[in-house]
């Protein structure tokens, strides 16, 4: 799936079913709201230590600092929209999450065999189903059952025809 919209639309309410079978997600990119926020919860926070240090002049200067120890998400829903193209988020089950850089498919040693590098080899169906031999030969004798949707319920007989 492209997105988790995509997912729920499909599958309703077993789609966080499914999301929650699968042991490895991948996130090549995106902008759809409920997936940038998915990813977002998926990486969790940082801890990050907060200082600030205050004067004040009046009469009397006093100063003051604050320490504090904040959560930070790893990356908010926005820098993960607008992350680069060439970058990916995978996480595999019992990992933590890590930003990695795509693979470049054309430095494979077997991308010579894709129709992206010749169209050569583009999977022709049409072909394919030409070629393949056929299931009944055109002098074989079958026998032809027609079925109606009532002949699908329960107690039904199906009708049969000699060809």
């Amino acid at each position: 799936m492209q997105s988790q919209s995509q997912l729920k639309t499909i599958y309703k309410d077993a789609a966080d079913t499914i999301v929650g079978n699968c042991d490895t997600t991948l996130f090549l990119g995106g902008k759809e709201k409920s997936t940038l926020k998915e990813i977002s919860e998926l990486l969790g926070k940082e801890t990050i230590d907060s200082f600030n240090q205050s004067e004040n002049r009046g009469s009397q200067v006093s100063h003051g600092l604050n320490y504090q120890k904040l959560g930070k998400e790893l990356m908010t829903q926005d820098e993960i929209a607008v992350m680069d193209g060439g970058k990916c988020i995978l996480q595999l089950r019992g990992v933590r999450p890590f930003f990695s850089d795509k693979f470049d498919i054309t430095k494979h040693p077997r991308y010579k065999y894709l129709a992206d590098a010749d169209k050569k080899n583009t999977f022709d169906i049409e072909r394919y189903m030409k070629r393949r031999p056929a299931i009944v030969k055109p002098d074989e004798p079958f026998d032809l059952y027609e079925l109606k949707a009532t002949d699908l319920q329960p107690n039904n007989s199906t009708e049969r025809k000699e060809m």
